[in-house]
């Protein structure tokens, strides 16, 4: 059986220990680092998962993961650790490619069933081909054909309009930030303003119909898919 290999980071060292021993008891790899700026220098592709504190002297675990998502353009899922529990909180963590979010204090037991549950949806992800088609109530998404139906009737998109829509519809209520889609769909092109993807947006919304209310807005984070 593969042992994953896990990165736990956060600046109280006996919280380290303790998730180190207990991690390692039930089979992970586990290696510590107390700081962001030494688990950037730490981590690499055998790494499977990053328990990631936000509070931190330094580096705070938001700017890391944002570094391990576009400086490194690394998908390794990311646990957020944190003594906050607010909403904002957790929206900025998700925006910045988090995978879950666990409020300290909390039980050892806890943080093991969720390393386990997204390690375990992470494999079923890579695992799974890539469906041709993707379909949210009345919304039809062809990916081969590059078609977009809502009710049985084709919708004529732009290029972007379209990878627009595909990358917020493969992960529903993932929160994407306007500088995510700018590196995702503009990548090509460093010169486009932020305003651009609010602009593909409205015009995408308006094509939809009925189908653009599954296009939502989170003030100040930016765009989600959520049917």
């Amino acid at each position: 059986m593969e042992k994953y290999r896990i990165l736990v980071v956060d600046d109280e060292e006996d919280l380290c220990e303790i998730l180190q021993f207990n991690l390692e008891s039930e089979g992970f790899l586990v290696d510590i680092a107390y700081s962001a700026e030494e688990a950037l220098e730490k981590l690499d592709t055998q790494h499977k998962l990053i328990l990631l504190d936000i509070m931190m002297e330094g580096m705070s675990g938001f700017k890391m993961a944002e570094k391990v998502r576009k400086g490194m353009n690394l998908q390794i899922p990311i646990i957020f650790l944190t003594a906050k529990d607010t909403e904002n909180d957790m929206l900025t963590g998700f925006s910045v490619g988090g995978d879950d979010y666990i409020s300290k204090p909390f039980s050892v037991k806890e943080v093991i069933a969720r390393v386990k549950a997204v390690l375990k949806r992470a494999a079923s992800k890579q695992q799974m081909p890539p469906k041709d088609c993707i379909e949210f109530g009345e919304l039809a998404i062809f990916v081969d054909s590059k078609t977009i139906l809502v009710d049985t009737a084709p919708i004529q998109l732009t290029k972007k309009e379209f990878e627009i829509i595909y990358m917020l519809a493969q992960t529903p209520k993932r929160i994407f930030s306007r500088e995510e889609i700018l590196n995702q769909i503009w990548e090509e092109d460093g010169n486009v303003l932020e305003r651009t993807v609010d602009v593909h947006i409205t015009r995408l919304r308006k094509k939809l119909g009925s189908a653009g209310k599954y296009i939502v807005n989170r003030s100040g984070y930016g765009y989600c898919f959520d049917y």
